[in-house]
């Protein structure tokens, strides 16, 4: 058996460093335990139209169950970690996320892969399968992460950083849309921002053609986020667009 990682550090091209603190298999146990308590309440709202369709025809009724039961359980978690960037009920509640393993943006078929395997992984009861792959590998991953390529990290908060060294106080135009700037900071996930932070700290030691395309990605993934009107970026390079973002996640409006 491997020696389990409690962290995860991963390096970018550019030489930019952040970590991961993995969650442990207690931690992705318990959130376990709050979905399966929300898939119970969902699953129990199938309940009365099998029962209905029962008095017509008990093998259908029984079949439709089972279909309801899958179709509840797999779309729960692919619906929300989609949706929450990683995130269920329960790793909310616990305060764990799944992101990519390499760093990359979650992409959905990782996410419709990991909770696929999940079917595996709890073979052939409560989740022998998942917990074997989970306490014998490095960085804690069942089945489905190894083979989507993630892993469940603890939720991070927004590192601190001097906003005023890194941006220096100035108008800043994404902040004259206060509602797009309010959803941008909800949106933007814990990593991406540590990352920018540290990225603008040390711009200066970047390789010239290494600092276009860090803030190019770094820009892009933001703007994927949310959409401000053409008024707002005209004159912004990627970098001058990443620095306004962080002024805007960190409350101040120059």
């Amino acid at each position: 058996m491997s020696s389990r990682a409690t962290s995860l550090i991963i390096e970018t091209p550019e030489g930019v460093e952040f970590s991961y603190d993995l969650a442990s298999p207690v931690t992705r146990a318990l959130a376990w335990i709050v979905d399966l308590a929300a898939i119970g309440v969902l699953t129990k709202g199938t309940e009365r139209v099998c029962e209905w369709l029962a008095h017509a025809n008990p093998d259908w009724a029984s079949s439709l169950a089972v279909i309801l039961y899958f179709v509840i359980s797999v779309g729960y978690g692919i619906a929300l970690e989609w949706r929450w960037r990683g995130q269920t009920l329960g790793k909310r509640v616990v305060g764990l996320r799944v992101v990519d393993a390499q760093g990359f943006r979650l992409q959905l078929s990782q996410v419709v892969l990991r909770n696929l395997l999940r079917l595996v992984d709890i073979l052939p009861l409560a989740y022998l399968v998942g917990g074997i792959s989970s306490f014998s590998s490095r960085k804690c991953q069942r089945l489905g992460d190894l083979v989507a390529g993630t892993i469940v990290a603890r939720e991070q908060s927004f590192a601190a950083a001097d906003i005023e060294e890194l941006a220096p106080a100035k108008y800043n135009s994404l902040a004259a849309f206060p509602h797009l700037a309010a959803r941008l900071r909800a949106l933007a996930s814990p990593a991406s921002v540590r990352l920018a932070v540290e990225a603008v700290s040390r711009r200066d030691g970047y390789e010239p053609m290494a600092r276009i395309a860090l803030f190019r990605e770094l820009a892009d993934y933001f703007r994927t986020l949310v959409e401000f009107p053409e008024a707002a970026l005209e004159g912004l390079t990627d970098e001058q667009y990443v620095r306004s973002v962080l002024r805007v996640i960190y409350g101040s409006n120059g």
